[in-house]
């Protein structure tokens, strides 16, 4: 299948992680990070309107489009039409970015964060003309959307709206069974409707570049000269029908060993694939809250409570002990539905449960642990 880009390599810069002094983003290491990455043949940069509250766009200025030609980088930046208050609000949103940006049209221009009410936002606002509207003008010169939600949902969303062009969604090796992520099910989604893809979070938030001490002694086993990170990336490249992978990068050796591996990309053999296999399976036995996302539990929540993408945030903590990403995770999911805070014990959601979770318990432990701790992304 022809990419919409034949020339963007299989590695993108998510620049939604930037190394920071103080408050603000440390710029000069930025540049360094960016200078390295396009002397390397790497053109493809990934953006949103409320990343770091808009300082991520306003990096992208600075360290890309006022030091290098235009047609030597491709820009995506997304409308997060959930953040809004009204649908003039959402579609003004691409004209802040364009500005912060510096640019006059981007490459690649997506709805951001589909899934659940916030599918049914954007679908009120009427974004899908606005987008199609963004095209004509020539202001994106591609449209597509991203999505945290499973499958079933991607399928509707592509049966809907056809004219989208892309599409992006976490897919890792950690995920691709995940009952809560449906990584495979998602790809075999994409390929049906015939619609490149753009990876997010190959590494799983960045849980995979520091996996649990199990699953890094077998990939050092197989072989010690190369990174977590390197297996977490190399994987989601070696799918079918991939544009480029995101790695939300931070430092500049991040981007050293991030190109060493993908400036001459060679997808996965055979036996490499087997060693993900026995890393994923030692995923799986780590003890974790075992939701399988049948969503059984949630038809009869009155709170309203996503409580499987809930299980999912916080699971990043249990298997990786990654309190940050569980963080993210799990306030990116409440934003638009209920709180594990606002469970009221009523007992529907365990009375019909399958796995038999004592989901009260732990929607009490969720509030916790997780609920007053700040969002480290923007």
């Amino acid at each position: 299948m022809r990419y919409l880009a034949e020339d963007i390599k299989k590695l993108g810069f998510g620049f939604m992680r930037l190394p920071m002094l103080g408050n603000e983003v440390d710029i000069e290491q930025v540049k360094e990070m960016v200078d390295l990455f396009m002397d390397r043949g790497f053109s493809y940069y990934d953006s949103s309107w409320g990343y770091m509250g808009g300082k991520s766009e306003e990096a992208m200025k600075t360290a890309i489009v006022d030091r290098f030609p235009r047609e030597t980088f491709h820009i995506a930046t997304k409308c997060p039409a959930f953040a809004a208050a009204n649908a003039e609000q959402a579609k003004n949103m691409i004209w802040t970015s364009l500005k912060r940006i510096g640019v006059d049209y981007v490459d690649f221009y997506l709805i951001h964060n589909l899934g659940g009410s916030r599918t049914k936002i954007v679908d009120d606002f009427g974004i899908w003309d606005h987008m199609h509207e963004l095209k004509e003008r020539g202001v994106a010169r591609h449209i597509g959307f991203s999505i945290h939600d499973n499958a079933a949902a991607l399928d509707k969303i592509l049966t809907e709206h056809p004219e989208i062009e892309f599409v992006q969604f976490q897919l890792n090796y950690a995920d691709w069974e995940n009952p809560a992520i449906e990584s495979r099910k998602c790809h075999e989604v994409a390929l049906k409707h015939q619609k490149p893809i753009v990876v997010m979070e190959p590494l799983k938030g960045g849980t995979l570049a520091g996996p649990p001490e199990k699953v890094k002694k077998i990939l050092e086993t197989a072989d010690s000269e190369a990174s977590p990170a390197s297996w977490g990336i190399r994987y989601a490249a070696s799918q079918n029908n991939i544009i480029t992978v995101l790695s939300g990068m931070s430092t500049l050796d991040q981007v050293r060993d991030n190109v060493s591996y993908m400036e001459k990309f060679t997808p996965f053999s055979p036996d490499e694939m087997a060693v993900i296999g026995q890393a994923r399976q030692a995923i799986n036995e780590i003890k974790s809250i075992p939701c399988t996302d049948c969503r059984y539990c949630l038809e009869g929540c009155p709170q309203k409570i996503l409580i499987p993408r809930v299980f999912d945030a916080y699971n990043r903590k249990l298997i990786y002990n990654d309190l940050s990403e569980a963080v993210n995770h799990y306030k990116l999911e409440v934003m638009t539905n209920g709180k594990a805070s606002d469970c009221i014990g009523c007992g529907n959601c365990e009375r019909v449960c399958p796995q038999h979770i004592n989901i009260i318990k732990n929607m009490e432990l969720i509030a916790q642990d997780l609920e007053q701790q700040p969002l480290a992304l923007g």
